[in-house]
């Protein structure tokens, strides 16, 4: 009587047994392997994954079991039935596959202990079957007990193979589920094996249809042939995939990285991957978010519950940060599949730019964008709110309103950034005047306004008055030119009870203050209105003057002194209103300074004089007076170069007449123009000499080709002694500085003599002859050479 476990180390080879675990592990892992693809796999590919790690399991697990009964060696002859041998495999496929598919596709641990039972018993009926199939010459007697302990060890440790292998990834991880597999196997066969007893019977003998060992040999080694393939291909398999899918992570990885968004993918409250934007987002590394609870970074039952119930809806709520701030952001939830199991993935955006849009938006809404002061619109709300409440309570309501002076002229000479940098300054420097209740608002251009609520009106001009005084002495920025302001204001109910009209008369105090010599203020009265009105009115015509034909030359002959020769024609300008008449220039000239008109006006004076002049048979001077505005604009050296080329007049024909008072605003621009005339070819005079500022500063710094004496200091200089030491002092200056002096309004004979008994160079006025049309002018014009105008008065 041979017990095999008696003889394992007499009866058997351990080469054979070594080789029969070698088998064993490697069936092992290959199932474990292939059931961690099937569980990943959907479909047919996941039947087909199953029904690879079926043949795998059942054919190592039958390989295993006659490899260890090929080593065994009783010495006694012995075969093997081939049906039952043949059903012993077929046993093992079937049994073996139909735990690990109910494993796999109820899934869960209590399915994956099910499962691991029904391979354990398939393992017991292999082996069973496979002794059933031993042919030996002997009687088999089994121990009933030890028989229960194989089905126990084969069933209990196959369902902790099956459950330890749920959820585990990598060949590293799943090693535990195949060393478990392997000892469900090796344990239930030797135990099994132990339950036998074979008792030798020479009267027996052994069916000729029997398998011999040798037969048998090459089957096994065909199975663990198979087995290896399998194996082989399995690991290629998870190699592959496992490269795929790191390969497949990282992308997504980077891709959610990439992402501006933050994304978070969870499963119930618990983080499971999130991307560097929501780790920057709530201000922890990346690294340490997965496993938190989604809900410590957005606590609230309200945010969960609008999440739960409108999925793929945004939802504004706020986020807490690791320092314990609060972000506002916009959270929306989308339903995923990650890892082959539902989450849900959310995306949080920060709202933070967002709402400093709005806000900017809102405040420019109401605000200036570059002084930051109050707008028009918004101006006008607090108009309307302190007007009621003033009528309230019985108190009175200031409105100031500044407008710069020459601001223009700021933005031609200096560029409009210099002009953008004198609106702060304004807005800088009275803002610093005012108290809470006091508003200021920048209404447009250089327009401004201030909201005084007060009981008296001194209190507006004494605000007024320090305004005036911060400005004067205030400093604009990058060293910019001086603010020079003028102030207008308007009292609630004493002047409007309307708002519209409180400005309007506001505006019409800041006009009277302007024409009153600029850089003070002035209280609205009611006799400012029809000035200013009327004033608006010709400013209005006057605009459309130039188009209308409305405008018109005329000219004053110059003659010299000594021959009373005609040399030159000075061009005024007359305006001929079609319901006014006759404007006088002393009243739309100033007008024409203000609106920048002049502009337009000019450049027609000069064009329509320059085209007179070329057209005289007579090489006679032409003089221009040129405005200050005229002379600080950028473009009026080029326009007179223009001018030159398209009428052909010689350059040195043109006189062009500037009064000093265009020369003290901007000295430096004022110079650069009149050298750039210079360069062209022409003869600068200066006007009205005596009436302005510096008058021997300007003609040691300019460079004036004549001197003109006002008409004021002409006037009686043959019977008043002081004013003829006054003309004796100019003309001798004139000698002195080598320029030619030309005395204006010489009405009379005597005046006349005067000048010729001083040796004055050229004189000008109604003795001379009246401004006329140039037709009544032409015997000098259009002469064969050049008369003299004896006849004055009738000329």
């Amino acid at each position: 009587m041979l017990n095999v476990v008696g003889c394992l180390v007499e009866a058997h080879d351990i080469r054979l047994v070594a080789l029969a675990a070698g088998i064993c592990a490697l069936s092992a892992l290959t199932t474990v392997c292939l059931v961690s693809h099937a569980s990943r796999a959907v479909g047919w590919a996941q039947a087909g994954w199953l029904t690879v790690a079926a043949v795998a399991g059942g054919s190592g697990i039958w390989a295993t079991h006659f490899i260890a009964m090929l080593a065994f060696a009783p010495g006694v002859p012995s075969g093997y039935d081939i049906a039952l041998t043949g059903l012993s495999l077929a046993i093992a496929v079937a049994l073996v596959g139909s735990g690990l598919s109910f494993a796999v596709l109820v899934g869960g641990r209590a399915a994956a202990w099910a499962g691991g039972i029904i391979l354990g018993l398939g393992i017991a009926a292999m082996h069973y079957t496979g002794m059933a199939a031993y042919d030996v010459a002997g009687h088999k007697a089994w121990d009933l007990a030890t028989v229960a302990v194989s089905l126990a060890l084969g069933s209990v440790l196959g369902g902790a193979a099956l459950a330890a292998q749920v959820g585990a990834r990598g060949l590293i991880r799943q090693l535990p589920a195949a060393l478990l597999l392997l000892l469900a196997i090796c344990s239930h066969h030797f135990t099994a094996m132990g339950a036998v007893t074979v008792t030798p019977d020479p009267t027996l003998a052994v069916s000729d249809t029997a398998v011999p060992n040798a037969w048998l040999a090459v089957a096994v080694a065909l199975a663990s042939f198979a087995i290896l393939l399998l194996a082989g291909a399995a690991l290629a398999l998870d190699v592959r995939d496992r490269r795929h899918s790191k390969l497949e992570a990282d992308r997504l990885h980077s891709l959610a990285n990439a992402a501006v968004e933050g994304l978070v993918v969870c499963t119930g409250d618990t983080v499971v991957s999130a991307n560097r934007s929501f780790a920057k987002l709530v201000g922890l590394p990346q690294g340490t978010l997965a496993g938190t609870n989604l809900s410590t970074y957005l606590p609230g039952d309200a945010a969960r519950l609008a999440l739960a119930s409108q999925p793929e809806r945004p939802i504004e709520v706020e986020l807490h940060q690791a320092d314990g701030s609060r972000v506002p952001v916009e959270v929306i939830m989308q339903p995923v599949d990650y890892a082959g199991r539902p989450h849900y993935a959310v995306a949080v955006r920060d709202l933070r730019a967002r709402r400093q849009a709005e806000s900017q938006i809102q405040f420019l809404a109401h605000h200036d964008a570059l002084t930051g002061l109050a707008n028009r619109a918004s101006f006008g709300k607090r108009l309307e709110q302190e007007m009621r409440a003033a009528h309230g309570c019985g108190r009175k309501l200031a409105v100031l309103c500044l407008d710069l002076d020459r601001f223009k002229e700021v933005n031609d000479l200096f560029g409009h950034a210099a002009g953008d940098a004198m609106l702060e300054s304004v807005a800088r420097i009275v803002s610093a005047e005012l108290d809470g209740t006091q508003m200021m608002a920048r209404l447009g251009g250089d327009e401004f306004a201030v909201l005084v609520p007060c009981e008296h009106a001194s209190a507006a001009g004494r605000l007024a008055e320090r305004i005036l005084e911060a400005l004067r002495s205030g400093k604009t920025d990058a060293g910019g030119p001086q603010i020079a302001t003028s102030i207008g204001i308007a009292l609630y109910p004493d002047d409007a009870d309307e708002r519209a009209a409180l400005l309007s008369y506001a505006d019409t105090a800041l006009y009277r203050a302007k024409s009153e010599g600029r850089g003070t203020y002035r209280f609205f009265e009611a006799k400012m209105g029809v000035e200013v009105r009327e004033r608006r009115l010709l400013e209005h015509d006057l605009r459309h003057a130039v188009a209308r034909g409305e405008i018109q030359l005329v000219y004053q002959p110059q003659t010299e002194v000594g021959s009373g020769a005609v040399i030159g024609f000075e061009a005024l300008l007359r305006w001929k209103h079609p319901e006014r008449g006759y404007v006088s220039p002393a009243v739309f000239i100033p007008i024409a300074e203000e609106s920048d008109a002049i502009l337009q006006i000019g450049e027609w004076v000069l064009r329509e004089a320059c085209r007179e002049a070329a057209s005289w048979r007579q090489p006679l001077s032409i003089a221009v007076n040129v405005s200050a505005v005229q002379i600080h604009s950028p473009h009026f050296v080029g326009l007179v170069h223009e001018v030159l080329l398209r009428t052909g007049l010689a350059p040195h024909r043109l006189e062009v007449e500037v009064t000093e008072t265009a020369l003290i605003s901007d000295p430096a621009r004022a110079l650069l123009t009149l050298r750039q005339l210079k360069s062209l070819g022409l003869r600068i005079a200066m006007d009205d000499f005596g009436t302005g500022y510096s008058s021997l500063s300007n003609l040691r710094s300019f460079p004036f080709d004549k001197i003109k004496i006002d008409g004021s200091f002409v006037r009686s200089v043959d019977s008043n002694e002081q004013t003829a030491a006054i003309v004796r002092s100019v003309l001798g200056l004139g000698r002195g500085l080598g320029l030619p002096v030309l005395a204006e309004g010489v009405e009379t004979d005597a005046e006349l003599g005067f000048l010729i008994a001083e040796q004055c160079h050229e004189a000008q006025g109604y003795l001379m002859g009246r401004p006329s049309p140039i037709g009544l002018f032409t015997q000098y014009t259009h002469g064969t050479f050049p008369l003299i105008a004896d006849d004055r008065k009738r000329a």
